[in-house]
């Protein structure tokens, strides 16, 4: 009973009119962002950060998440009619959806991928609605210790899970670390790393380090990869599947949602590896596995499901412990700092309405996006058809007129340009920049937490293993390292991403 209630709350609020523009423009941004290679729900989360500053914290919190969700589904666009997937989680949808196009079943593609998106994303929204709660009665146990330890937990799954060289996610983790530290400490007041800059005096701005590496990094390496892209030029054709396609997806889509919605909750991997998982599980029960790569629907329904399901429950750590599992999350913890906001238990029991009227949101913004997807498809067919070039100018601009108006300040325009050096540089070594992101956002609370917790315990660091939580924790943490270090696990990672 008491879940209904808190649902009714929730859509109260999002059933607002200004809620439902914010959710409606949300999913759409979402779906066109996601539909267009190379943009990503990651660098126009970071361009509309400053906007954010101001509108009300849930109608912004429920645009920010639609255009999450919403880019999942416009992913899949992409990837079956151009063969390039708009966001990461749709490169597996790439294999039989595009062979699905050219045979002429397009229609059948893209239908399915929708049912399967929307199916999944509501099961997935009813997870966290329910799975929530209870998460959050337990982070309350949590002291500074158990804090610290569910921190680097946390930190070691996002190694784990990343792609690539271990010891550049690690890496990658520790620079974020150390860039997150930079600025005023908060206990005796000190300069640190801001060689004498008053500008960094309040530390690197979170806006200012996401534009840089997810926003004018993504325009050079699109720039840098130019090409023309083969847009599918024979007709759609019928959307609705037949029966004998609806049998064989519906299972798919079932195991797919089942799969996201367990992966999504995971630091680093989230609807990414919720689809590869998936596809992986289709063709290994499938009767006839040789139809993988040439057409197979399971392709298509499956990882959809997968990421659609994986992308809404990751929300589930980021609101109910203030852990981002990944790196749209981290920028929701952004935007939620930015607003006063401390992610965590606390805002389901402080701020009810900002909470549930989030998650009701996620019902409407997923019945927005089915009935939006197919009819406009035509729209996104010619817009697969222009050339970046034109785009990127204005996305630029956007970037550099969003970053000064934080501060209305040239340094930070400057500073974000350098992090977007530094992402290309970054993307050209192999190393992934979303867990430096973590890294940055995460540190100063490790930080934080670490010194509280020798403060109470009065310097002894015996604290972080004697309280039952927190060993638990760090136990787990111990064992994700042994593991993955196994020569036979690594080359499964390995061989897995390699696939991806």
């Amino acid at each position: 009973m008491e879940l209904l209630h808190n649902l009714g709350l929730g859509f109260q609020v999002a059933l607002s009119v200004h809620n439902l523009l914010y959710c409606f423009g949300g999913v759409l941004l979402g779906t066109l962002i996601g539909v267009l290679p190379g943009i990503g729900p990651v660098a126009t989360i970071s361009m509309l950060l400053p906007i954010t500053f101001q509108l009300e914290p849930v109608s912004a919190l429920i645009m920010l998440a639609g255009i999450y969700y919403g880019a999942q589904y416009g992913g899949s666009t992409s990837a079956i009619l151009v063969n390039l997937p708009g966001e990461a989680s749709s490169v597996v949808t790439c294999l039989d959806g595009y062979a699905m196009a050219r045979k002429g079943r397009a229609g059948h593609a893209l239908a399915v991928a929708a049912i399967g998106s929307f199916v999944a994303g509501c099961v997935a929204t009813l997870a966290l609605a329910a799975f929530a709660p209870p998460l959050a009665e337990l982070a309350f146990k949590f002291g500074a210790a158990e804090y610290f330890s569910l921190m680097v937990l946390g930190l070691v799954a996002a190694v784990v899970l990343a792609q690539g060289n271990l010891m550049k996610a690690v890496a990658m983790i520790v620079f974020g670390i150390l860039l997150g530290l930079v600025g005023m400490d908060t206990v005796t007041g000190d300069q640190r790393f801001t060689f004498d800059r008053p500008e960094l005096s309040d530390g690197i701005g979170f806006v200012v380090v996401a534009m840089g590496l997810f926003g004018f990094a993504e325009i050079i390496v699109n720039l840098e990869r130019g090409g023309s892209r083969e847009v599918l030029s024979q007709k759609i054709g019928r959307l609705l599947p037949d029966r004998a396609d609806m049998k064989r997806a519906w299972g798919a889509i079932a195991r797919g949602t089942g799969i996201g919605s367990l992966l999504g909750v995971l630091p680093g991997g989230g609807a990414t590896l919720g689809s590869f998982a998936s596809y992986m599980l289709e063709k290994r029960i499938a009767r006839e596995p040789h139809r993988f790569g040439q057409g197979a629907i399971e392709g298509v329904a499956g990882p959809e499901s997968a990421n659609n399901s994986g992308a809404q429950t990751s929300f589930i750590p980021m609101l109910t412990l203030g852990i981002p599992p990944n790196a749209v999350m981290a920028l929701m913890v952004g935007a939620m700092t930015i607003h006063g906001i401390q992610p965590g238990p606390q805002v389901m029991s402080r701020q009810p309405e900002l909470f549930w009227g989030m998650i009701a949101s996620m019902w409407i913004g997923n019945l927005f996006l089915v009935v939006l997807n197919l009819p406009l498809i035509g729209i996104w067919v010619k817009l697969l058809s222009a050339p970046y070039r034109l785009l990127y100018p204005a996305i630029l601009l956007f970037c550099a007129v969003g970053v000064y108006s934080l501060q209305s300040s040239v340094y930070d325009v400057l500073l974000a340009s350098g992090f977007g050096l530094l992402g290309y540089v970054f993307i050209r070594l192999g190393c992934e920049p979303a867990p430096f992101l973590l890294g940055f956002v995460l540190g100063p609370m490790l930080e934080d937490n670490f010194r509280r917790a020798l403060t109470i315990s009065k310097g002894d660091l015996s604290v972080f293993v004697t309280r039952p939580l927190s060993a638990t924790l760090l136990g787990l943490a111990l064992l994700l390292l042994l593991a993955v270090v196994a020569p036979t696990v690594r080359r499964v990672r390995e061989q897995a991403f390699r696939e991806t």
